[in-house]
């Protein structure tokens, strides 16, 4: 499974990005899907994630802000972004994998990944 990452750009704190993570074969719907980010200088770190059976987990920084979604039809994960903070400014990664809701926040866990996509939001 081949994954691309899109939707990032600049935006202004308080604004809203939707993220999209595109699967290059239906298989992808057996599969769970996640988003990771990276800031300059710090480790990769878990955002949100949903199981194939639709469960969910969020990093306790965006619950509420953050909303994981998918769309099976169109092989595609969605991460909507509201209320943006300056310290949500990352790279943004995509993965996939047979995940379960106690390993949806270890990179580990996911088979295949996308390039990233860069998410800037300013002050």
């Amino acid at each position: 499974v081949q994954l691309q990452a899109s939707g990032g750009g600049l935006v202004q704190a308080g604004g809203s990005l939707r993220l999209s993570c595109t699967a290059s074969d239906r298989t992808f719907s057996q599969h769970g899907g996640g988003w990771f980010r990276q800031a300059n200088g710090k480790e990769r770190e878990f955002v949100a994630a949903l199981t194939r059976g639709g469960s969910t987990g969020y990093a306790d920084s965006v619950k509420g802000r953050f909303t994981i979604s998918r769309d099976n039809a169109k092989n595609t994960v969605y991460l909507q972004m509201n209320s943006l903070k300056p310290e949500d400014s990352a790279v943004y990664y995509c993965g996939a994998g047979r995940i379960i809701s106690s390993s949806v926040r270890s990179e580990a866990s996911y088979a295949y990944w996308g390039q990233g996509t860069q998410v800037t939001v300013s002050s």
